[in-house]
């Protein structure tokens, strides 16, 4: 039986809150309970559901933004 992988828990909108001002996407992708390929594939495409800063060849998301998300869901 292959060993089992641990899974981080999605964290709650109380601890989202107290995140800094801006996120990577793998910890905003983890708040949105979908796999990080999943929200950079969004980004890409102009997609997302929530706001991104582009920071070189990378983005972060502002967290308020994921916030208000999850709050209206």
């Amino acid at each position: 039986m292959p060993p089992r992988t641990r899974q981080r828990s999605a964290p709650t909108l109380a601890e989202i809150r107290k995140w800094p001002a801006t996120v990577p996407v793998p910890q905003a992708a983890l708040a949105l309970r979908c796999s990080k390929s999943h929200l950079y594939e969004l980004i890409k495409r102009g997609e997302a559901p929530v706001r991104t800063i582009p920071l070189g060849r990378r983005h972060v998301v502002i967290t308020q933004s994921l916030v208000t998300l999850l709050e209206s869901a």
